[in-house]
């Protein structure tokens, strides 16, 4: 696999068109970093990491609207690829849907959402945006 990460958006985006309750991922640190923040801000119901031995599993419990049945997440985007990593100073670190979003960045302080590398002032690559 080239990309982790967009494996990881990918799954988690055919989960929910496909209405799953439940996802599992292949697991690595920065995944569990990525799937922490999604659980921090609302996006996801739950999440439990399963040690296999090896890389480990993530399952991810995906949240809906109880009445409508939309799901929390609208849309998952890659931003930095493998062929082109976009990295940003703390000044111009994006903001998404003007704030409704968020985009998660890998910093040298670990993984943050976009606020947070504001607060903190600290740049990095922006890895994906959800909202």
């Amino acid at each position: 696999m080239t990309d982790p990460i967009s494996d990881f958006l990918t799954r988690i985006r055919n989960a929910i068109m496909a209405r799953h309750k439940v996802v599992e991922i292949p697991g690595s640190n920065l995944k569990r970093e990525m799937t922490k923040i999604l659980f921090e801000k609302g996006y996801i119901l739950n999440y439990k990491f399963i040690e296999d031995g090896k890389q480990g599993i993530i399952k991810i419990a995906l949240k809906y609207d109880p009445i409508s049945k939309a799901p929390a997440i609208k849309s998952m985007k890659r931003v930095s690829t493998p062929g082109l990593r976009k990295y940003t100073g703390y000044r111009t670190v994006p903001r998404v849907l003007n704030g409704l979003g968020i985009a998660i960045l890998s910093t040298s302080h670990g993984v943050m959402t976009d606020k947070e590398a504001r607060m903190q002032k600290v740049g990095g690559e922006v890895l994906c945006y959800v909202y």
